[in-house]
């Protein structure tokens, strides 16, 4: 067996060195040198024949005439030299030949020198190595010196068809599961149906079709690393009520809610969908009045701001509604040829309890996501696809901070910190709000070292956060209504009081604290919920106006924040710190961001819209979201402005889609996502063209597969890939699928 090992090891270091050479620089230029040589002695050996060979053709062309005793004779003693003749000739059509080969030599180096040839010389060896000997250790020692060479890239190709009864389906998804189900990719199907899919991961691999309103078809197939293959898929209508039902998105199902009045549904849009959908496979699952009143109260715990009366009609709204039969919809899904080049990667991280509220991008193009249950710190390799998690130093406080008293979603918040939002300085470190510490983090993705500052007690649930050109870090400071300032330099706080909604707003932020320190001697008991002024003085979300969003305008360094209750936006001045808020036509203003010209935008989460708030003539523009049936509604989280094309990505959250608006046209591009249950936090966008999120739906189990993950569409294709290409200026063609 020893004997059969070193000997495979052997094998395998002899043809990894075989690709190792088709890179190997020196090695080429030796052989350039030879080729040159051995060309030059062919061509003067050449020359040296062809004249010799003239000159005997000159000697054996004369004649002599002698007239010895009258008689003439005629002699051509040139003749004896035939057979040097013939030999001659022979050599220089040898010397010809091999000019030719030499020729073909030197063509073949110029060729083998570029990186394609080169990438299929390494491949071959590859090849062999995984159909001969498909042990681990071979495969890996090959995969670990091909992955050195510059720019080599292994990955395996799909395509096909995705059709039905004979026609094409564009705008079906094909999704590629790796063997362990912990990466996912997609592409669409373009207007004849056809796909391509090129993935970095080989095995035993599932590969799904899935569209809107037909059954999802499935293939297993063995995928080789340098392979290619042709998977064809023929999918069927759903023609079992019951099966429609179920494969429609929460949008489809929460419609179906039968609301007492406006304000109730209102007042259920707007508390009642912060961190998850409503409506999906765990959250409309029938139950009795009495235990969606328990649901109602645990949410309300949660700090959903509810009057008494508004949660006894959405506790009714949801029994009533979620009760198990099969829905009745009709859903617009438009086929548009803009979204064909598109690719979606995903990659799962951790657990069923894994909440990776927000994620970023660092400088050296990585992903790194803040797990707010586990005060983890996930980063996530995109080269490699390897994902490596960063513990938050403990700090002393029991389980759930500083809001040890309140009952947080049970296996979630395991930790004391709760990382919430980070943003990278221009230093490298990463800048992070701990919402249950109440505390600051900075984070050195190199040294991986983590330090801390805290804030005080009195300032609860800092948010997110964002920095200015001067390295300056600003964050909300949700349930104070507040916004923190922090100068690395000095390390010291400035909070700054926002302006008061109300008396009451007042009274919270002034006994909040309090009761929440009086709450910890009673952990997980919620005794916060006793002296709810939201219900006993019949507030409701007035309550608290919670400052969310904020942002730093690049025209003049003033900070922006959203206060999403109040349904307002402010403008801080980075010197005096002056205020000054506006109130925002659309309702539910959350994550803003600016634009390179200075224009706010702004997600409504209240009224399923995008607003634009020019800051110069302090004018608003409004735009609604498109929704898949008239009566159903989108709650934008988040949105990003591209840097290099201006468009805006915006979060939707209860269909499965992303949207990406076009600043030239207006017009919405809808993204269908292959995973059910995506609900996705702030984008960020990679220098390779990819725009990204983290699916944190909370919890992670109630997601398609049952785990939390990073995710990037990229819009023009994958990077690299011949599928890269500009989307079509095609216009979009509705297609309306229904039941």
């Amino acid at each position: 067996m020893r004997f059969i090992s070193l000997q495979r090891l052997v094998v395998a270091v002899i043809v990894v060195s075989a690709a190792l050479a088709a890179w190997y620089r020196p090695l080429q230029d030796v052989a350039n040198a030879q080729v040159d040589a051995g060309l030059k002695r062919a061509l003067v050996s050449f020359a040296s024949a062809r004249a010799l060979n003239a000159v005997i053709s000159v000697i054996q062309g004369t004649e002599f005439s002698v007239k010895p005793i009258g008689v003439g004779i005629a002699m051509t003693p040139g003749r004896i030299l035939d057979p040097i003749n013939d030999l001659i000739e022979q050599f220089f059509t040898v010397m010809l030949v091999a000019i030719v080969a030499f020729g073909v030599q030197k063509m073949l180096l110029s060729i083998g020198a570029l990186a394609g040839p080169s990438r299929l010389h390494t491949i071959q060896p590859v090849e062999y190595l995984m159909n001969s000997w498909r042990k681990r250790a071979a495969i890996s020692l090959a995969l670990v010196a091909l992955v050195a060479l510059p720019g080599v890239s292994l990955a395996g190709t799909l395509n096909g068809t995705v059709m039905a009864q004979g026609k094409p389906l564009p705008g079906a998804m094909v999704t590629v599961f790796s063997a362990d189900q912990l990466r996912r990719e997609t592409a669409y199907a373009d207007a004849q149906g056809r796909y391509a899919l090129r993935v970095d991961f080989g095995g035993k691999l599932r590969v799904r079709a899935r569209m809107p309103y037909f059954k999802d078809a499935s293939q297993e197939l063995e995928l080789g690393l340098v392979a290619a293959r042709t998977l064809d898929f023929s999918l069927e209508r759903h023609s079992v009520a019951a099966e429609l039902s179920e494969s429609l998105s929460a949008s489809a199902h929460q419609s179906m809610l039968p609301f007492n009045s406006t304000n109730t549904r209102e007042a259920f849009i707007s508390q009642c969908n912060y961190c998850h959908q409503i409506g999906n496979a765990l959250t409309r699952v029938p139950r009795e009045e009495s235990a969606w009143r328990k649901t109602v109260l645990r949410m309300e715990g949660y700090f959903a701001m509810l009057t008494n009366q508004e949660s006894k009609d959405i506790t009714h709204a949801l029994a009533e509604g979620f009760d198990g039969k099969p829905v009745q919809a009709v859903q617009q899904h438009p086929w548009d040829a803009r979204i064909a080049p598109a690719r979606i990667k995903e990659w799962v991280a951790g657990d069923a309890a894994t909440f990776i509220h927000d994620t970023d991008v660092g400088e050296d193009d990585d992903l790194y996501g803040a797990d707010e249950g586990h005060d983890v710190i996930w980063h996530l390799e995109r080269k490699t696809g390897k994902i490596n998690q960063y513990k938050i130093p403990d700090m002393g406080l029991p389980e759930g901070g500083v809001f040890q008293g309140v009952q947080l979603p049970i296996g979630v918040f395991t930790g004391q910190h709760g990382p919430h939002s980070l943003a990278q300085a221009k230093d490298g470190k990463f800048w992070i709000t701990n919402a249950l510490s109440s505390t600051l983090a900075s984070f050195d993705p190199v040294t991986r070292q983590f330090k801390l500052f805290n804030m005080g007690r009195t300032h609860l649930y800092p948010h997110t956060i964002r920095i200015d050109a001067e390295g300056i870090v600003w964050f909300t400071i949700v349930a104070s209504n507040e916004v923190g300032r922090f100068d690395p330099r000095t390390e010291k706080f400035t909070i700054l009081h926002l302006p008061e909604e109300s008396f009451w707003s007042g009274v919270s932020h002034y006994l909040f604290p309090w009761i929440l320190r009086i709450g910890a001697w009673f952990p997980k008991m919620n005794m916060h919920m006793g002296v709810n002024h939201a219900k006993w003085a019949f507030q409701g979300r007035s309550a608290f106006p919670f400052p969310y969003g904020i942002d730093v305008n690049p025209l003049d360094g003033s900070i922006w924040y959203a206060k999403l209750n109040a349904n307002k936006i402010g403008r801080i001045d980075p010197r005096t710190h002056e205020v000054t808020e506006f109130d925002t036509p659309f309702k539910g203003p959350r994550r803003l961001r600016f634009d390179k010209q200075g224009n706010l935008w702004i997600p409504a989460f209240d009224d399923s819209g995008v607003m634009k708030f020019d800051t110069r003539t302090r004018r608003f523009e409004t735009f609604k979201l498109p929704l898949l049936a008239h009566n159903e509604y989108e709650v934008p989280y988040a949105l990003a402005v591209h840097p290099k094309t201006g468009d805006i990505w915006i979060t939707s959250n209860m269909s499965d889609r992303a949207f990406r608006f076009l600043l030239q046209t207006k017009e919405f591009v809808s993204y269908p996502l292959p995973t059910r249950v995506t609900w996705l936090r702030d984008w960020t966008f990679t220098k390779d063209g990819g725009v990204c999120s983290s699916s944190s739906n909370l919890p992670a189990w109630g997601i398609e597969g049952g785990l939390a993950s990073f995710i990037c569409l990229f819009p023009d294709g994958e990077p690299g890939a011949a599928t890269s290409a500009a989307a079509p200026a095609a216009q979009a063609k509705s297609v309306a699928f229904e039941q």
